[in-house]
């Protein structure tokens, strides 16, 4: 590979790596505001109401289907570094926020304490539940991911993708929300909804961004000309 080819497929790093973390604290920020979206009807599931989520979940899916592009394309090491800095910049954002929310608005602020408290507030356990629930599927997926590859021989994209999302999502999942309701911050008698339906809509996204994998990897493997199996070794 060329000098020229490495710069740019660093770059190419770098820029997914950002909008991974974008993603990811993105998400934190805006999972206050719930919507219902479901086109098989009102259906519901031990009591709650399918696809009844936040919006914070929208832009979750999009950082596994980035760590497994990373994973297939620059390695395993090259995801486990992304997820890990994705937890450090998420503690961060959270830190600022917190700082912010103790800076008292003065009178001319269009932003009031109250709104910014309503919208902003955080719990520190919801958080953290999130977080950790976060950092053991991201790791999971990616471990996974490459168990699937190694059997596989670089064969098969859809088995790999699909498979470690699968467990990693339900591992989320299950995670966060027996988190919350340990913490009661959520009630008991909504675990098994909670889980199922947020395990449901992310398996569904699962399906949908396949065929984006699939177009990244074979745009990518053509520009570097890259075997199927083969990982670009970036330098450290």
């Amino acid at each position: 590979m060329t000098a020229k080819d490495k710069r740019l497929a660093y770059k190419i790093y770098l820029y997914l790596g950002a909008l991974f973390i974008t993603s990811l604290v993105v998400s934190n920020l805006i999972f206050q505001k719930f919507f219902y979206w479901n086109p098989f009807g009102d259906v519901e599931v031990f009591g709650v109401s399918l696809f009844e989520i936040s919006v914070g979940i929208l832009p979750y899916p999009i950082t596994f289907l980035i760590t497994d592009l990373i994973s297939e394309i620059y390695g395993r090491q090259k995801a486990n570094q992304i997820v890990t800095a994705g937890i450090f910049a998420s503690f961060f954002s959270m830190g600022i926020i917190l700082i912010a929310e103790i800076a008292p608005a003065i009178d001319s602020s269009p932003i009031n304490d109250e709104i910014f408290t309503k919208v902003f507030a955080l719990s520190p356990i919801a958080v953290f539940a999130s977080m950790i629930a976060y950092l053991l599927a991201q790791y999971i997926d990616i471990a996974i991911y490459h168990f699937w590859k190694r059997v596989t021989k670089g064969k098969y994209l859809w088995v790999r993708n699909n498979f470690s999302t699968f467990l990693s999502q339900f591992i989320d999942t299950f995670t966060v929300v027996g988190l919350l309701c340990i913490f009661k911050i959520l009630p008991w008698e909504l675990f098994f909804g909670l889980v199922v339906s947020g395990f449901i809509f992310k398996i569904f996204i699962a399906f949908i961004d396949t065929p984006f994998l699939y177009l990244f990897v074979y745009i990518l493997r053509k520009r570097f000309k890259l075997q199927i199996g083969e990982e670009i070794e970036l330098e450290v």
